[in-house]
């Protein structure tokens, strides 16, 4: 009789054994990794010695702070015209001036000594030009006087010649003295012809000699008055109504022409000069706004003028107010101007901090919910101000990011805080 045999069915089949090897082996490789990760990307770190800010919406405008020195509206500078030694200073600088005042007086033996020059060369030349009006008249007169011998002997050949032909018609006189008495006749009558075209040449030369002198003298007569036009110039008068804010000039100093002595500020208002980094070139135009804090209120201006030229990485713009100045103003005062690059609109905000120096805006430290640890996270910044940074991508409103200087941290991607 036979009977079946019992198999007895195995507990760990080997499809179940390589399945729960495989599973085992991939986690004990994945807790590695996640250990090893973590320790090698992960630093410790003092958070009192870290600046945590908080992303915010708010309101937000692009602005660059500007530094703008009180200037006047309008300044004459003075300037010499003519050198020479100071002689005399009248007013001394920071006095209220009228227009046609005088402010210093210069003394210019080389001048002088040119102007008499000038004069003794026109009384010289006015002499010249009498003493060729009365030669013209002497010669006028001389010639009037020969063409009047010469008109007389004229008519009396002409009597004569007639008388001769009466009587050579009547064949009382000979062919001969009639021939003569015409040719006599014929003599005197060129006689006049030339006379006359001498007196018509001699006195317009005359004459050309007298115009060529008189311009001769009203152009050194022009020239002298310039000269004593610089003498003038040598007393410093004040070119408008104002302060003169500067002078540099004592008795006995030598001042070459062209040499600026000082300058008087009108009284009429006030404008600031700032210099600005050029990379906003393009951006600043007339009228853009500004404003500024002065004895606890705020005052605005406008760009005026925009200066194209560029030195040192800078240019220049003049800024008014568009009303009245603001009160206590003085020139040569410093005033920090907040430049308004755009309007004011709703953004999302981060406040600035060294962290931008290391990583340029394209990623920061992120807070977790629990405030221990901190996350490396990719963002994307837009436009700033020096308080801000618009966030265009990568952050949330209330979310915390560590925003002082990332110069420690080195490559980590974590932060955990002691």
């Amino acid at each position: 009789m036979s009977m079946d045999q019992i198999i007895k069915k195995k507990k760990w089949p080997a499809r179940r054994i390589i399945t729960y090897s495989l599973a085992g082996s991939f986690s004990v490789l994945v807790l590695y990794l996640l250990i090893f990760q973590t320790s090698r990307s992960t630093l410790n770190v003092e958070s009192e010695k870290l600046t945590v800010s908080t992303v915010q919406r708010g309101p937000f405008q692009e602005f660059i702070p500007v530094m703008g020195e009180v200037l006047p509206m309008q300044t004459i500078f003075l300037d010499v015209e003519e050198g020479g030694l100071v002689e005399k200073v009248y007013i001394e600088a920071g006095t209220l001036v009228e227009k046609g005042d005088k402010i210093l007086k210069l003394s210019n033996t080389s001048l002088l000594m040119d102007i008499m020059y000038r004069e003794a060369e026109l009384f010289q030349q006015i002499n010249n030009l009498r003493n060729t009006r009365l030669l013209f008249e002497q010669t006028r007169l001389a010639l009037e006087r020969d063409l009047a011998d010469l008109e007389f002997q004229v008519e009396k050949q002409q009597r004569k010649y007639e008388s001769y032909k009466s009587l050579y018609e009547e064949k009382l006189i000979s062919r001969h003295d009639f021939e003569d008495t015409g040719g006599e006749y014929e003599l005197f009558k060129n006689k006049l012809r030339l006379a006359l075209e001498s007196k018509e040449k001699e006195l317009s030369f005359r004459q050309q000699q007298i115009v060529q002198l008189d311009d001769a003298v009203k152009r050194m007569g022009e020239n002298l008055k310039v000269a004593k036009g610089k003498l003038d110039n040598l007393t410093l008068r004040a070119p408008i109504t104002g302060t003169l804010t500067s002078l540099q000039a004592e008795p006995g100093q030598s001042k070459s022409p062209g040499e600026r002595l000082g300058q008087i500020d009108a009284p009429e208002g006030f404008k600031a000069r700032a210099g600005i980094d050029e990379f906003y070139i393009g951006r600043i135009q007339k009228g853009k706004p500004g404003q500024f804090e002065l004895s606890g209120s705020t005052y605005r201006m406008v760009v005026s003028r925009v200066y194209p030229e560029v030195r040192d990485g800078k240019f220049t713009v003049d800024l008014e107010f568009p009303g009245l100045p603001a009160p206590g103003i003085r020139r040569g005062q410093t005033l920090h101007i907040r430049l308004e690059l755009s309007d004011v609109a709703e953004a999302l905000l981060l406040p600035r901090g060294g962290f931008f120096q290391k990583t340029g805006g394209n990623w920061v430290f992120v807070l977790e919910p629990d405030g221990k640890t901190a996350l490396k996270r990719d963002i994307r910044l837009g436009r700033q101000n020096p308080d801000v940074f618009e966030v265009l991508d990568g952050l949330r409103p209330g979310e915390r990011v560590v925003t002082s200087s990332y110069d420690n941290f080195g490559d980590n991607e974590r932060l955990v805080f002691k």
